[in-house]
């Protein structure tokens, strides 16, 4: 069709849709937004979603092409967000309480600039949002090249690419962005050849920023009548001191003094990402006590935390949401590709990508909450265990609570049912109950929703080159993990249980590994499996039950492949397991296969060719049958 003709089309649509001077159309119960608005779409998008009444609108359309969004006219809100810092922050997007809504990118790009969270998502129900990509101007993360090394005085230098401002400010270097600043706190190395996580990274990173203060007193008088987290943001600075000092050697070149680790090798990306307690401040999608949410062919290049983040919500549908970095850039997003807490009903993940993000793939979990005291006999007072799941509630009227003393089980010693919540304090809540408290608790027992699990599928995504884990399974809800490719620096599934430090909740059961691919997983250099299930204790109670792991092929450059323990009926079975040669092996004394503290572990019909001595350490002499063809 000749331009002339597609023009006079666009004009009489627009005309027909009622355009107004400022780029958006609105007829009926939908909402369209040309590029005209492109410079800043943030004031016209968010007069339109301000303006509507709960389930007015049901469709937001782009035309396709570039939106930025700057955070200066932006809706701002203070919100405590799971596995995140609780932060000031401005969004364009503030979806809260509204019904049926579809916002279409058509294919266009948003990029935002500074303290956003792009998409605010809140009370809503059946929301979708497809056909978008999501980037930020300025990347919360920085990048330097290791250009060169001192052994003799334990010295790097680091060459810093114009599109990085800093600043050395009392001999700390300081990275500047728009509306943002930060050290180089945590730290990990890239291969730029690879464009993935460097290979035995871990024996050169993170950076040892911080030291103990040279002069410390009285310290022994600092009392607390209550449990403390001391990674907190205000607690983490106690006692300690700059370690690392940066100093300018020309414009672009700095050198680091103090790594206490080896000196990274020349020619890494060294990545920062600012401190462990104040560089989480903006995932791309944040939602809370939502029913069914959909995303399609959603692409988040960068979020200063996760790409997702899903907490007390149902039926999340995750479908071509890929997580990858543009440009040049070796990190998409700070934290997680994508993380639900707290989620029940079904989460389907699909044809997904997730690349390069400077933590897991996904992590599905609930969360374990501490009996601080017993306020009478119908309610507790309960403490939040981590300082970044602040304000999270762990459960609504009507929902089944467990009590679980880890040390004597995994599993619930009493059941009750939420009558109410109370949020005193972002830390400290009162939960009342509809029946009369078990008699044997005790201050330090956990509480777990058991509603709040989902069944769970990951289908047909690809997993690799970024940091951590690629899944986190802890739902006793069906899990199917099917036809998948991983390579992660740390393992590639790991079903866990995790009360000490996060208080993440959930023993994994029921879960289906089927038809995957491992390749050069664990690279590293932490001595673990590439599937691992494992608690964060020392007990021998059974925590996981009824996995399932065949047909997938494991191509790897070290030995350990499965490590089991608190397991019961797992069957191993049909399984592929090679050799890649990609990298030198790390622990060539390891086995192929761990067990331990479990029982009903079942090896059939596998395949190995790997460089193993020994195939199977177990503790259970009655698991040495021969293993594999």
């Amino acid at each position: 069709m000749p331009n002339q003709s597609i023009k006079l089309l666009m004009v009489l649509f627009l005309a027909l849709f009622g355009l107004g001077l400022k780029g958006f159309a609105t007829v009926a119960d939908r909402v369209y937004f040309t590029t005209d608005i492109g410079d800043d779409a943030t004031p016209e998008v968010l007069k339109s979603i301000l303006s509507a009444k709960k389930g007015s609108i049901r469709e937001i359309k782009f035309q396709k092409g570039t939106y930025h969004f700057y955070p200066d006219k932006g809706y701002e809100s203070f919100v405590f967000i799971s596995n995140h810092d609780n932060v000031l922050t401005r969004t364009a997007f503030p979806i809260d309480r509204q019904e049926n809504l579809t916002i279409d990118g058509q294919g266009s790009t948003f990029i935002f600039h500074g303290l956003m969270v792009p998409f605010l998502i809140t009370d809503s129900k059946n929301i979708s949002i497809k056909n978008l990509s999501i980037d930020w101007q300025t990347p919360f993360n920085s990048e330097a090249l290791v250009v060169a090394q001192d052994v003799a005085n334990k010295t790097f230098d680091i060459k810093i690419g114009t599109e990085y401002p800093y600043a050395i400010r009392n001999d700390q270097l300081i990275f500047l962005k728009e509306y943002y600043e930060h050290s180089i706190g945590q730290s990990i190395l890239y291969d730029p050849k690879r464009k993935a996580i460097a290979f035995d990274t871990e024996d050169y990173t993170p950076l040892t920023n911080l030291s103990k203060s040279a002069i410390t007193r009285n310290t022994q008088s600092l009392k607390y009548k209550y449990s403390q987290d001391f990674k907190s943001e205000k607690t983490h600075p106690y006692g300690t001191q700059e370690r690392l000092i940066a100093k300018e050697l020309e414009p672009g070149l700095v050198r680091i003094f103090n790594h206490a680790k080896k000196l990274p090798p020349i020619g890494m990306i060294l990545v920062g990402k600012g401190d462990q307690a104040s560089n989480r401040v903006a995932p791309a999608f944040r939602v809370l006590n939502c029913e069914t949410f959909n995303a399609t062919n959603v692409t988040v290049h960068h979020a200063g935390g996760m790409g997702l983040i899903a907490e007390n919500s149902s039926d999340l549908t995750l479908d071509a949401f890929n997580v990858r970095p543009s440009g040049n850039r070796m990190v998409s997003t700070t934290a997680d590709a994508t993380h639900f807490v707290g989620c029940r009903g079904k989460i389907s993940i699909r044809n997904c990508v997730f690349n390069n993000q400077l933590d897991d793939a996904s992590n599905i979990h609930g969360t374990y909450e501490e009996v601080v005291e017993q306020l009478d006999p119908y309610t507790l007072g309960v403490r939040i265990g981590h300082f970044q799941q602040q304000n999270f509630v762990l459960g609504k009227p009507g929902d089944s609570i467990g009590l679980i003393r880890l040390n004597e089980s995994f599993d619930a010693y009493a059941k009750n049912t939420v009558e109410s919540v109370q949020k005193i304090n972002g830390r400290y809540h009162i939960i009342k109950f509809k029946d009369k408290l078990d008699t044997r608790i005790q201050p330090g027992d956990l509480l777990e929703n058991l509603d709040a699990y989902p069944e769970v599928l990951v289908q047909n995504c690809t997993i690799s080159n970024n940091r951590a884990r690629g899944l986190l399974l802890s739902t006793p809800k069906k899990t199917v993990v099917e036809g998948n490719f991983f390579s992660t620096e740390m393992e590639a599934i790991l079903i866990p249980v995790e009360s000490g430090s996060w208080f993440e909740s959930g023993s994994g059961a029921n879960i289906s590994i089927t038809n995957n691919t491992f390749k050069d997983c664990q690279h590293s250099g932490f001595n673990r499996g590439v599937i691992r299930l494992v608690t964060d204790d020392e007990s021998e109670h059974i925590a996981f039950r009824n996995i399932d792991i065949h047909g997938n092929t494991f191509e790897q450059f070290d030995n350990l492949i499965l490590e089991v323990s608190n397991t019961e009926n797992l069957r191993f079975e049909k399984n592929k397991i090679t050799n890649s040669g990609t990298f030198p092996q790390k622990f060539p004394e390891n086995p192929a296969v761990v067990v331990k503290t479990s029982k009903e572990v079942l090896f059939k019909d596998n395949t190995y060719t790997g460089k193993a001595t020994q195939i199977l350490s177990s503790d259970d002499p009655s698991i040495q049958a021969p293993l594999f063809n």
